[in-house]
């Protein structure tokens, strides 16, 4: 094989003027906007699922949600019926503060009267009509 010498030549480019090409220009303009549009389009076809999914995901959070206060309701009114059960409330009464119930001849029952509403008219007569209707 024969030796090869490369010998680099100098070559002076400080001369040289670059002119801008202007459809390179224009074709890098047009490529951003295809490339825009495209991503436009595809966030706009996306965001409508992605809205649906995360919608679907609250309402499930809010059906346990639901499901749990329904727990806890059901719960707070067993609770409240024990406590208003009035055996309990008796042997409460008797046993913090001494209370029995009044032999039947101590019990006095008291009745109020009920109040006659304002536009009511009475009907006005004698008790001998009454019964003479009667």
């Amino acid at each position: 094989m024969d030796p090869v010498v490369l010998l680099p030549k100098l070559i002076d480019n400080s001369k040289v003027v670059r002119e801008v090409d202007p459809r390179a220009s224009r074709d890098l303009w047009l490529l951003v906007l295809v490339v825009g549009a495209l991503v436009a389009g595809l966030g706009l076809y996306a965001w409508p699922h992605l809205e649906l999914r995360r919608v679907g995901i609250e309402a499930q959070q809010m059906d346990r949600e639901r499901e749990r206060l329904l727990e806890e309701s059901r719960k707070l009114r067993l609770e409240k019926a024990s406590l208003e059960e009035l055996r309990r409330i008796e042997a409460i009464a008797a046993r913090e503060l001494g209370l029995a119930a009044p032999p039947p001849d101590r019990v006095v029952v008291v009745e109020t009267p009920q109040r006659v509403p304002e536009a009511a008219r009475l009907a006005r007569g004698s008790a001998a009509t009454l019964e003479d209707r009667n």
